[in-house]
């Protein structure tokens, strides 16, 4: 019986003593302060590099002053700040809320252009950019889609200071998906499959006549031709080969 009154008297303190911890108000992990202070706060930190922390400081922002005087500022830095750290997911949706909140603002070239970096960044493999290995399998649509970005932006903003650098990063795309192609086209021959291969090299030469990718393909071409038998189109293209050689 005394043993039951002490099990009692136990279960009755751990009540009260989680009562006591539920009351306890939790702390936020950003402080509150004026919406100056914490925009000064997340410009240092973003100047240091301190991209995780700005982030934070930067969503605080954007949650307690969503109709403040730095608003849109605050969006165009989460942009950067989640592109910094790798998080590409949320700063393509940030990108996405911002082009549908501020159709008409005067930085839209900037969000472009951020929207090409990080579909750049998401495509991003470390391993097959070190061994330079080409994967069929591989999802380009992440680098056509930073393709398009990039276009859109030169198209729409000529003289914009991003302008120069989006032209210099779609000939790196455009090399990078003729090569994508490419491994396909090679994938369809070890796969005894030869039309398949002719219909994705016709597609490297129509999309990407410029590239080193469009020369092999035709290669590749005249190749499958002979498999089926169709030698005067196999010499078409060992002609068109040699002339672009």
């Amino acid at each position: 019986m005394l043993i039951g009154k002490k099990i009692w008297a136990i279960l009755l303190f751990s009540a009260f003593l989680a009562g006591c911890s539920g009351n306890k108000r939790e702390q936020p992990k950003i402080p509150d302060q004026p919406a100056s202070e914490l925009y000064a706060q997340a410009q240092k930190q973003l100047n240091a590099g301190s991209y995780l922390n700005a982030s934070e400081t930067l969503e605080a922002l954007d949650t307690r002053y969503p109709f403040g005087p730095y608003s849109t500022q605050v969006q165009l830095d989460l942009i950067y700040a989640y592109y910094k750290q790798g998080e590409t997911a949320k700063a393509q949706a940030n990108i996405d809320r911002f082009l549908r909140n501020n159709p008409t603002h005067q930085s839209l070239d900037y969000v472009y252009y951020m929207r090409g970096l990080s579909h750049m960044a998401a495509d991003y493999s470390f391993f097959q950019s070190i061994m330079r290995v080409d994967r069929y399998d591989r999802d380009p649509s992440f680098a056509q889609d930073a393709f398009s970005d990039f276009r859109l932006l030169i198209n729409r903003y000529p003289d914009s200071v991003y302008a120069s650098d989006a032209r210099r990063r779609m000939i790196y795309l455009k090399y990078n998906l003729a090569r994508h192609e490419l491994a396909v086209a090679r994938y369809y021959v070890k796969r005894d499959a030869p039309l398949a291969a002719i219909n994705r090299c016709r597609y490297i030469i129509e999309t990407f006549p410029d590239t080193e990718s469009a020369r092999d393909a035709l290669r590749i071409m005249e190749n499958s031709y002979r498999t089926l038998g169709l030698n005067d189109l196999a010499d078409q293209a060992a002609k068109v080969a040699r002339s672009n050689s």
